[in-house]
This record gives C-alpha cells, sequence and structure tokens, in this order.
C-alpha cells in the first residue's frame, strides 16, 4: 500500500515568502530523511491564507523510519525551529491519504 500525508497548513499570509523558503528547505530535507516528497503548494487565487505539502510513503513502517529519521537531523530541526520563531504558520493539520494507483500519472499513460 501507498500512503501519501497531506500538510494543510493555515498560514499568515502577508510573510508568504517566508513559507516558501521553508518548503523550499524541506524540499532538501524529506528526501534525504526517506519521504517522497510529492510537493509544496502555495495559494494562488482563492483563499490566501491555505498551503499544502504532500508526502508519500511506500507503507506507513517507512512513515514511521522516516519520522525517526527526521528528528535526528540537524537541518529539519532548525527549519522547524525557525518556522516556530517567525510564527507565519498559525495552523497545521495531517490528514492520511490512500493512493488509488490507477489514478496515478494517467497522463504519462495516454498516448497521442
Amino acid at each position: 500500500m501507498t500512503v501519501t500525508c497531506l500538510i494543510r497548513y493555515q498560514i499568515d499570509p502577508f510573510p508568504r515568502a517566508a513559507f516558501k523558503q521553508y518548503a523550499e528547505t524541506w524540499g532538501r530535507i524529506i528526501p534525504r530523511c526517506g519521504g517522497n516528497l510529492i510537493g509544496y503548494f502555495l495559494p494562488h487565487e482563492g483563499r490566501n491564507d491555505l498551503a499544502w505539502g504532500l508526502i508519500g510513503f511506500d507503507t506507513m513502517a517507512a512513515y514511521e523510519r522516516y519520522r525517526a529519521t527526521l528528528k535526528a537531523d540537524a537541518e529539519g530541526r532548525a527549519n522547524f525551529e525557525w518556522a516556530q520563531s517567525q510564527r507565519f504558520i498559525l495552523r497545521e493539520e495531517r490528514t492520511w491519504l490512500e493512493d488509488v494507483s490507477a489514478t496515478r500519472d494517467l497522463a504519462r499513460q495516454v498516448t497521442p
């Protein structure tokens, strides 16, 4: 089973660049610690205070290994602490999703 962690952030929309920097930093850390970073997403139109992060794992056991590795990662701890000190993340929620594999990467499967 492949699972995806959907992280929903409520952010302060004014220091938007701070959240972007935070996300870009995770772009180096998450893969190094064992997560499959699908991406971070900032609001473009509509609500300006919601952002998302998506990280995939082969199993929940793989996620648990990732968490242990992440807790020991100095750059990961520093990024988290920096975000807390800057206070641009107002709320964070995690939802676990099970991939419907038949619907993944359909654009790559379509031939003209």
